[in-house]
């Protein structure tokens, strides 16, 4: 008897250790044992379009992207808020943009008298971030690259639950020299922590700098018996066109026979790829796109792209950096990576690209300051419509490759299962095995709107988004099921188009006429949101049914 209570006892103790292993100290955080959670590390591209990548039918060389993409899932019906402020506050609190504060763009310091709310121009205070959740769960929280969502520094990444940063706080800069080119009175904010930080490595080049920090971070975990969470946001491949002259060397002559040509043999890779089905069509021509035959400066169009593809192969390069640390330190297996975009790709400054920096100057150095343009980026968005900023496919498709070989077994995989940005912090939080709060630090937080990608990870059918909002700058759509009703408001009068998304996500066949109860229907739908949103405080003479 005296050994069998021995035996209890043990066993009582041994049990009691693990409880009290997994219980609240009295800061009210966990002490778990960390070891089973996963790490998390979300990467951001920056302008970059739906088809660029090799893995999803692109020619650029993306070796990296393509082995986490052929060991992982490829999402094909991924959707960002069409810009990169809007996208960037949606994936961090999972919030749709307007209920995190960033319906429009960030403020600037310089900017006295903007609104509040929903286009205040910085993350709210009824929003919380990924970090600002993990960080309270035990995980280290790590931040390199581009913000975005808070130019004074009480809106600051450190002040927003990451335990370090380095990076890019304003939305764009020259990569070789970040304090040349700025418009007065809106210099870009760079920063080392909480201070700012003007880099003075004669060698300095923002995309591998953003890679440096990430990396130097991971070694640092080694050994740690908390996971960490790490965003990783590069401003690659956003304007201005700077990249490395050995990278640029690499696409010399590539791009010479132009926009159209590679659209082509784009197309045709994603469907034998299987990124889009075999019965799908091209995005009819976008008449503001002439033929590559009739363009003149051929030679400097084709310099753009080849400087484009260089900025790609570059980040590409380094998120191989990121993963090779991952491996020596022993975490690979044990990491979910995320890596999308924050927008399609960019036509701003027309078919040229030329910039309001334009000097004349080649690009590709730090002397010249310009965009790809139009055409490219018309190639770029294959096979969709349009770009950054409006909400058809082109604007708002990006892909989605989803990388964690403890857990996704089934290698390699494409899911047409739709998913939205939001979704990022759902998946975060229950990767993580931990909740979304009610309330932090005494602040009530608005419900999350994203829905976990974990069971697509496991094979399973997930939770459908049965309704999803984009506005942004007048630019409006909803969708529901398969349809779709969409406004365009630059060069399109505010006109509604409906399209059926399983048989035309090309947005050829505008269905208004045939079917406009359904068009009144999802626009009444839509103006109950928006009035609950409130953007229609702002936009308030686009919702005409006349529009229809």
């Amino acid at each position: 008897m005296s050994k069998q209570r021995n035996i209890k006892t043990i066993l009582h103790l041994f049990i009691g250790s693990i409880i009290i292993s997994s219980c609240v100290t009295k800061a009210g955080k966990k002490t778990a044992v960390f070891k089973e959670k996963p790490n998390i590390i979300v990467i951001l591209a920056d302008d970059m379009g739906y088809s660029d990548l090799g893995c999803y039918g692109g020619e650029i060389e993306t070796p990296n992207l393509d082995a986490l993409a052929y060991g992982g899932i490829r999402f094909t019906n991924f959707y960002n808020m069409a810009r990169c402020c809007p996208t960037r506050a949606a994936l961090l609190t999972g919030l749709l943009p307007h209920d995190a504060g960033m319906g429009a763009m960030v403020r600037h310091t310089d900017q006295k008298e903007r609104p509040k709310g929903s286009f205040q121009g910085f993350l709210g205070e009824k929003s919380v971030t990924i970090a600002e959740v993990l960080k309270d769960e035990g995980y280290y929280t790590s931040m390199s690259g581009k913000w975005h969502v808070g130019e004074e520094k009480k809106h600051w990444p450190m002040n927003r639950g990451f335990n370090d940063y380095y990076g890019l706080i304003s939305g764009a800069a020259n990569y070789f020299d970040i304090t040349k080119q700025a418009k007065k009175g809106r210099e870009r904010h760079f920063a080392n922590g909480m201070e700012e930080h003007i880099p003075k490595d004669k060698d300095f080049y923002m995309t591998n700098a953003i890679t440096n920090h990430a990396v130097k971070t991971i070694e640092n975990r080694k050994g740690e018996k908390s996971p960490f969470f790490m965003y990783v946001a590069y401003t690659a491949p956003h304007w201005p066109l700077h990249a490395l002259p050995e990278d640029i060397k690499k696409y010399q002559g590539h791009y010479d026979i132009g926009w159209d040509s590679i659209k082509s043999q784009r197309y045709k890779r994603m469907k034998q790829l299987g990124i889009v089905n075999q019965s799908m069509n091209l995005a009819e021509r976008d008449p503001n796109v002439p033929l590559w035959e009739g363009m003149d400066k051929k030679d400097l169009l084709a310099r753009k792209m080849e400087v484009y593809a260089a900025q790609i192969d570059r980040m590409d390069q380094g998120i191989g950096e990121i993963m090779k640390t991952l491996k020596e330190i022993g975490e690979f297996e044990n990491t979910l990576i995320l890596f999308l975009s924050d927008n399609g790709a960019c036509a701003e400054t027309g078919i040229y690209g030329t910039d309001w920096w334009e000097n004349g100057v080649m690009p590709g150095g730090p002397d010249s300051y310009q965009s790809y343009g139009r055409g490219w980026a018309n190639a770029s968005n294959t096979p969709f419509k349009y770009y950054k900023q409006w909400v058809y496919e082109g604007g708002i498709s990006t892909p989605l490759i989803a990388h964690w070989p403890d857990k996704i077994k089934d290698k390699g995989r494409i899911s047409r299962q739709q998913g939205v940005i939001t979704d990022i912090m759902a998946t975060a939080i229950d990767v993580a095995n931990t909740k979304y709060p009610v309330t932090y630090k005494e602040r009530t937080i608005k419900p999350l709107h994203g829905k976990s990608l974990l069971p697509v990870f496991e094979g399973k059918q997930r939770d459908k988004h049965e309704v999803l909002y984009w506005e942004h700058f007048g630019n409006m759509a909803i969708t529901r099921g398969a349809w779709k009703l969409v406004s365009r408001r630059k060069e399109g009068q505010g006109k509604w188009a409906l399209y059926n998304l399983d048989k035309d996500r090309a947005e050829n066949q505008n269905l208004i006429e045939k079917e406009p109860e359904l068009g009144t229907e999802l626009l009444k739908e839509y103006k109950v949101w928006a009035k609950k949103t409130g953007i229609n405080k702002k936009i308030n003479n686009e919702f005409s049914n006349e529009n229809l």
